[in-house]
């Protein structure tokens, strides 16, 4: 108990502290994603709070709690039946600074605790990145970048790269790694996103010794709506399909121990935002 209550006020710290007024926000999302032998439920809720410092500096926090889900009923075999149920706590700081009218940089520090049902100490890993932004002309930017990411399940170095073009007020394009965006909005309440990316979780098992992982990765490409119903609320929509899903078991070197072979399957999903 004393464990799960440092864990969590480390979380919330930077969170809390903030008192100045600035932009806040809420959501909750549900998602399925079924493949050939696995179904997988996961859902999210989170609260964010946005602050410009100054002309120069913005501050961002988000505090997020993820419930997945595991079904096996199409799997034949039966060693995995305490592995059903995963959580993970992260909360995610951003800091970005404006260093002259066309540059601009960011970091982001993300500690995480991904287990089962058992939170413990160990548990705690710390992600983030920093990038730098660089306006070429009024409508490209380009970014670049490096972070310790789960976007391929166990966490790792990567890069981060993106060319943004932006066609008009309507439409805004961006080709990079890890993610990928087409984004039009008819009028002020509509928004049509074709997305494609690179993203995974991993989650420590509670009966291992060695500090055993369940990784998931994939890459998804779907097509999202959101509608903004009032001043404050949004619904949003999400279809599309995973490739390249991956889900398995990795010792505490990260070597593979087993490979379930889910294969590739679609994602749908629905959730509700609030924004002030």
């Amino acid at each position: 108990m004393i464990v799960r209550f440092l864990i969590c006020s480390l979380f919330s710290i930077s969170f809390l502290s903030i008192k100045a007024q600035g932009n806040f926000a809420a959501y909750a999302n549900i998602k399925t994603e079924s493949t050939n032998k696995i179904n997988f439920n996961q859902t999210d809720i989170a609260v964010s709070y946005e602050k410009d410092l100054g002309v120069n500096y913005k501050i961002k926090n988000t505090l997020e709690y993820s419930n997945l889900k595991v079904n096996y009923e199409l799997n034949p075999l039966d060693f995995y039946q305490d592995q059903d149920k995963f959580n993970q706590i992260q909360n995610k700081f951003e800091f970005s600074h404006k260093i002259s009218e066309k540059t601009n940089w960011a970091f982001s520090v993300v500690p995480t605790v991904n287990f089962q049902q058992n939170l413990d100490i160990s548990d705690l890993t710390v992600l983030g990145n920093i990038t730098i932004n660089q306006q070429l002309n009024p409508k490209l930017n380009i970014v670049i970048g490096a972070g310790r990411t789960s976007i391929f399940g166990a966490p790792k170095f990567t890069p981060i790269a993106a060319l943004d073009y932006k066609f008009n007020e309507k439409t805004n394009l961006r080709i990079g790694f890890p993610d990928s965006k087409i984004t039009y909005s008819n009028n002020e309440r509509n928004e049509f996103k074709l997305t494609n990316s690179f993203n995974g979780s991993f989650y420590h098992l509670d009966a291992s010794n060695d500090k055993e992982k369940a990784v998931l990765s994939q890459i998804t490409s779907a097509f999202e709506y959101e509608r903004n119903v009032s001043s404050n609320w949004f619904l949003n929509f999400k279809a599309g399909y995973d490739f390249d899903k991956k889900y398995k078991l990795l010792d505490n070197s990260d070597h593979q121990l087993y490979d379930y072979n889910t294969g590739n399957g679609y994602v749908l999903g629905i959730g509700i935002k609030y924004k002030q």
